[in-house]
């Protein structure tokens, strides 16, 4: 068995024994039009849209029922959904291909980050500028986390393996710390939660794999095939609210946005001026060359041909897949894209 698929094979066991020792989840709700929500992460900026949508009473007024619980990872978050634990997934999207690789009946119904934005960030003065510059590096990621099943494929980029890097595997809670208080020469992570957290403290500066030829999807909405059958409707509306909401938010609405999740996630005790880093870091993913004319949330065949390749290359699917495979844009509703308050 080769390392990819030595490492393939970890990254899901890694999932499925976070699953279990997740707190026991809710059940993904019954009602055709209720929808239970479950995301990547604790709350961040990046959610500020979605919340956005709740706090203007978005969903409601198109007849949904939304719940919403905080996640502690994109595999975790990919296997709930999967599992039929929650009806709709916001998480990096390359994690439900990798998922769907492995037999899970899942599929994207919207494109959020189209560019992905999984990062090597190093200090701003850092000698490290391209994969090839990692050999002895101290670097920091962790097992079953979302950059995990691509990180061989990174090194090779530089003519690299895992046995050159100096990997300092933690805890994701830990991620952020161990780079600012070690000697850590760079940690591996989503730019958009992590790079506004660490200038502050370490001014730094990213590499994003896309940069570098890896191009693979970030975030996005995904549901169960089965759950798509049961409440077609309502994830339509729903997907479509969200991908309108992030247009919404980027025309002069962001500081409403912060707001919006700073008032529904009280107990996080959010900083506004961080949650607005990030939300603001966000930006640059939203659009391709591909996508550039279209709104947020369409997904393309072009740039799932590349994630495609590089799921290949890095041996995370087996070859002979094609786009509709992982996503569909049959349920965005061109009028809530435009205007998600609807009306």
């Amino acid at each position: 068995m080769g390392r990819f698929t030595r490492l393939g094979s970890m990254f899901f066991a890694l999932a499925i024994a976070a699953l279990s020792m997740s707190p026991t989840p809710a059940v993904a709700a019954s009602d055709v039009n209720s929808l239970s929500v479950r995301l990547d992460w604790l709350p961040a900026g990046y959610h500020a849209p979605i919340w956005l949508a709740v706090e203007k009473g978005w969903f409601k007024k198109a007849g949904i029922n939304v719940s919403i619980a905080d996640g502690n990872g994109s595999a975790t978050t990919v296997q709930l959904v999967g599992a039929g634990q929650y009806d709709v997934g916001w998480a990096a999207l390359s994690n439900m291909a990798f998922a769907i690789g492995k037999g899970l009946p899942l599929i994207s119904v919207a494109g959020i980050f189209r560019k992905g934005d999984l990062v090597l960030i190093v200090p701003k003065d850092s000698t490290i500028h391209s994969p090839k510059d990692l050999k002895g590096r101290r670097l920091v990621t962790t097992p079953g986390s979302l950059e995990a099943p691509f990180l061989d494929a990174f090194f090779a980029l530089g003519g690299l393996t895992a046995k050159d890097i100096n990997l300092v595997y933690v805890d994701a809670s830990a991620k952020v710390s161990t780079y600012l208080t070690t000697n850590a020469e760079g940690v591996f992570t989503s730019d958009a939660f992590t790079l506004p957290v660490v200038n502050p403290k370490r001014p730094s500066r990213p590499l994003l794999f896309a940069d570098f030829g890896l191009s693979v999807p970030g975030f996005g909405l995904f549901v169960s095939k089965p759950v798509l059958a049961r409440k077609a409707e309502a994830v339509k509306k729903f997907a479509s609210i969200v991908s309108g909401s992030w247009a919404y938010t980027f025309k002069g609405h962001e500081q409403e946005a912060v707001q919006a999740v700073i008032k529904n996630r009280p107990q996080a005790r959010l900083d506004p001026t961080l949650v607005a880093a990030q939300l603001q870091a966000s930006q640059q993913f939203l659009y391709t060359p591909a996508t550039k004319d279209e709104p947020i949330g369409i997904q393309t065949d072009k740039d799932w041909d590349a994630s495609i390749k590089a799921l290949e290359e890095a041996k995370m699917i087996k070859s002979g897949s094609k786009p509709s495979d992982y996503y569909t844009n049959a349920y965005l509703e061109k009028s809530l894209l435009s205007n998600p308050g609807g009306g």
